[in-house]
Order: structure tokens, then C-alpha cells, then sequence
């Protein structure tokens, strides 16, 4: 377990889609916070390249390949980690794919399912999963939304409908588990610089419309995501704050 004198000493944070991009600086921020982090992905390489950059550093972690939308991985990734830490006091919920990119009308259905399937649904189902242990701890739970959430980007409609459904499970989730004990908030991200995001941010056209947008002028990175997830799994610091949204964007309007 993580040494004390640390933000999230002796926690236990469970990060799905966690390898790389905004859930991996989400993970190593956490872990080197004191917490031990449980990083996954569905891809078991990439979940043994994410261990050994945290193996670098010494921070304490677990790795476990992880289809969030499967009963049977959500099953392992937790039992693996009740089953080497015996709790779970942190979860953060950040697997995300976008299948389609363009007009809204233009969507299979079968893409329509994936995206909720994956962005919303899988959300849901690993923070039920995750329920009975963080109601042991008075644990929380973070989200991970978009600005797209609050303001829809052309060509990403409908991942930018199933991040704000992400919205409104947030302030379900705070209302009903506040009585456990447990905090849920969620973070929304602007446009961060990482291989998901690629579409946008190699595409000149895009990248300078958006940044025209951005106060601050530049793109994030995902380590402009990471000290907001800390600050909400702390109680030391964020003990009275649940059903929040907190975005970082550079100074793009967030709010609807």
C-alpha cells in the first residue's frame, strides 16, 4: 500500500481505460497522490506497457486487462483488486470511443449502440459493480465527461450525447448514494492532445477553429486533467462537493 503523508495515502483507485491519454495521467497523478491504482484497458499490452512506466517510478499499481462492457472482466478487475488490496476506495470511469465522426443523421445503429454501450451503459455497470466496496469506504466516483457534454462539437454529436447523458447519471448517482457515504462528481475535458483525439487535433482546420475558441490558446494535455480527479477523490479536500462537474477547457463556456 501507498506510503502515508500523501493526499491519498492507503487508498485504492480503480481507472478503466487507464493506459494511455487523460486515464493514464489520471492514474499516475493518483498514484503519485499515495494512492495504488488499478489501470486497465481491453488490450493486455497495453496494460503491460502502462505497469512498467508506473514500474519506473516506484508507484504502487495493479495491472488487469478489462472489457468494461463485459460482466465477466468488470467481475475479474474487481475481485483481482479486493482480492490484492481487499477494498476499493476511488473509482474513475473513463473508457470512451467514438465510432462516428459527422453529421448526426449520418449514424448506423449499430454505431449508436456502441457508443452508449460503451460510454454510458459501461459507465453505469462498473460504478454498481464497484458499489457494495466503495459503500464500505465512503469511497467516490468520477466520471469522465467532455465539453462536448455542454457544447456539442460538428461531427461529434453523438458522442457529445452520450457524454452529456454521462452528466445527468452523475447527479442521479450523487442524489442517491449520498446516503453510503458516497461522492459522485465528474470532470469534462476540453480538446486534450492524445491518440483518441487525433481526428481533431491533426486536422489543421479543426485544431485552429477550436483553438480561436480557447481563451488560454492552446490545446490541453492530459495531465491538465489529472489534479482535478485528486482534488475530487480527496476528502480532505473536496469532502462536501457531490453531483459536480468540473471542466477544464482553457476557458471555453461550459455550462448549459
Amino acid at each position: 500500500m501507498a506510503m502515508a503523508g500523501k493526499l491519498l495515502a492507503n487508498k485504492v483507485a480503480i481507472i478503466t481505460g487507464s493506459t494511455k491519454g487523460i486515464g493514464f495521467a489520471i492514474a499516475k497523478k493518483l498514484a503519485l497522490e499515495g494512492a495504488t491504482v488499478v489501470v486497465s484497458s481491453r488490450r493486455q499490452e497495453n496494460v503491460t506497457t502502462a505497469i512498467a512506466e508506473l514500474k519506473k517510478e516506484n508507484l504502487p499499481h495493479l495491472g488487469v486487462a478489462c472489457h468494461v462492457g463485459k460482466e465477466e472482466d468488470r467481475k475479474n478487475l474487481i475481485e483481482q483488486t479486493i482480492k490484492k488490496f481487499g477494498k476499493i476506495d476511488i473509482l474513475v470511469s473513463n473508457v470512451a470511443v467514438s465510432p462516428h465522426f459527422g453529421l448526426t443523421i449520418g449514424i448506423t445503429e449499430k454505431q449508436i449502440d456502441k457508443i452508449f454501450d460503451v460510454n454510458v451503459k459501461s459507465s453505469f455497470l462498473i460504478a454498481r459493480d464497484c458499489y457494495p466496496y466503495l459503500k464500505a469506504t465512503k469511497g467516490n466516483i468520477t466520471f469522465v465527461t467532455s465539453i462536448g457534454a455542454y457544447k456539442p462539437f460538428v461531427g461529434g454529436g453523438w458522442y457529445s450525447i452520450s457524454k452529456t447523458s454521462l452528466l445527468a447519471l452523475t447527479r442521479v448517482m450523487a442524489s442517491e448514494l449520498a446516503v453510503d457515504g458516497i461522492r459522485v462528481n465528474c470532470i469534462a475535458p476540453g480538446l486534450i492532445k492524445t491518440d483518441f483525439s487525433k481526428g481533431l487535433t491533426e486536422n489543421e482546420t479543426i485544431r485552429n477553429k477550436f483553438l480561436e475558441e480557447i481563451p488560454l490558446g492552446r490545446l490541453g494535455q492530459p495531465d491538465d486533467c489529472a489534479g482535478a480527479v485528486v482534488f475530487l477523490s480527496c476528502d480532505q479536500l473536496s469532502s462536501y462537493v457531490t453531483g459536480e462537474c468540473i471542466s477544464m477547457t482553457g476557458g471555453i463556456q461550459s455550462r448549459l
